[in-house]
């Protein structure tokens, strides 16, 4: 309805995941670089988790999206599957017939089908969206059908992606053996307020906006402070901020116009009144918090400082080792199709 009206060709904020929408927070870059990382040594686990509504799934399908012609995806998101509803899943997934067919027959037809896969110079990949929903022994399950190997590599690849609750699941002490296989993990984060503002802007022009103010300062601070940073609630309320702005044909958004919608989103959300903190309220300490005797928490600004440097060199050795990476493949590849040439000159 607003999309003429603000002169924009698309809907920005839809909650359905668009991966043409992706933006990319330092951690949600560095999520991308993981799975990357991950496809380019064609083996091992790669595990994404984040609270609800972080942008696990847009991940996943920007992933996707962007796929390697060799090889060939199946995304599944989990219900809590028993290890023999999860074969059958994946199997249909892959077009693997299980209809009156035994767990044992299903396995080897999709061994089958996987190694028919790499015969043609491809291979499996499986995306398991929710994977905090599935048991143990399913998870189990799951490194099972990584054993199905050619030539001393994984013919399926696994990446799980899941809440918070995934974490506990995969420290529990009979997940050693899957645990020795994840190559990397990361954990996503809300946006930070200068990124919500980003991801607002970058949404918006993605859509076709031109770039002339719409939102005023204090409107920008508002939304961050009742979404917290999570994308998926940003989305929410920016659809109604902008119905809003439609129907009362606004050409500006201010903190006015935010703090209505909120309101009307608060009551339709039923979300809890908010107590005014007392001055007797504590303030929870940090993690990176130091106390000295007296009580009083030191300056942690220079710790803060050095981690980031910490994080930023990581960052940049995991992209240099990524390109590394992509260049043998090709030198391989390229070997490879010289030496099947000489052969069959012979």
């Amino acid at each position: 309805m607003y999309e003429n009206y603000y002169g924009l060709t698309s809907k920005p904020f839809q909650l359905t995941p668009d991966p043409s929408f992706f933006y990319g927070s330092k951690w949600h870059k560095r999520a991308m670089s993981y799975l990357q990382y991950g496809l380019s040594q064609a083996e091992g686990f790669i595990v994404i988790t984040g609270d609800i509504g972080t942008g696990k799934t847009t991940i996943a399908n920007s992933l996707l999206d962007n796929m390697q012609q060799d090889i060939v995806a199946a995304q599944i998101v989990t219900p809590k599957l028993s290890p023999d509803e999860l074969v059958k899943m994946v199997a249909n997934k892959f077009n693997v017939p299980v209809k009156g067919s035994t767990k044992s027959d299903i396995l080897n037809d999709l061994e089958a089908f996987l190694m028919n896969l790499h015969k043609q110079g491809k291979r499996a990949l499986l995306l398991v969206d929710e994977a905090q929903n599935l048991p143990l022994e399913t998870i189990e399950e799951l490194r099972m059908l990584s054993n199905f190997q050619a030539a001393g590599k994984p013919l399926l690849q696994s990446f799980l992606l899941g809440q918070e609750e995934l974490q506990p699941i995969l420290r529990a002490p009979n997940m050693e053996q899957f645990r020795q296989r994840i190559v990397a993990s990361c954990h996503l984060v809300p946006l930070t307020d200068i990124e919500c503002q980003a991801y607002i802007e970058y949404r918006m022009q993605h859509a076709g906006w031109d770039g002339r103010a719409l939102f005023s300062a204090g409107a920008y601070t508002q939304i961050f402070q009742f979404t917290h940073g999570i994308p998926r609630k940003i989305n929410t309320l920016m659809d109604r901020i902008l119905l809003f702005g439609f129907l009362e044909e606004l050409e500006t958004l201010d903190e006015e116009a935010v703090e209505n919608v909120i309101k009307e989103v608060s009551e339709e959300m039923f979300l809890p009144e908010q107590p005014t903190p007392t001055p007797t309220q504590a303030k929870p300490r940090g993690i990176l918090d130091e106390v000295t005797e007296d009580g009083q928490v030191k300056d942690v600004e220079y710790y803060k400082t050095m981690l980031t440097e910490l994080v930023d060199a990581l960052d940049n050795a995991l992209s240099q080792k990524i390109k590394l990476t992509r260049y043998i493949d090709r030198l391989l590849q390229k070997k490879y199709k010289t030496y099947v040439r000489l052969k069959s000159d012979d």
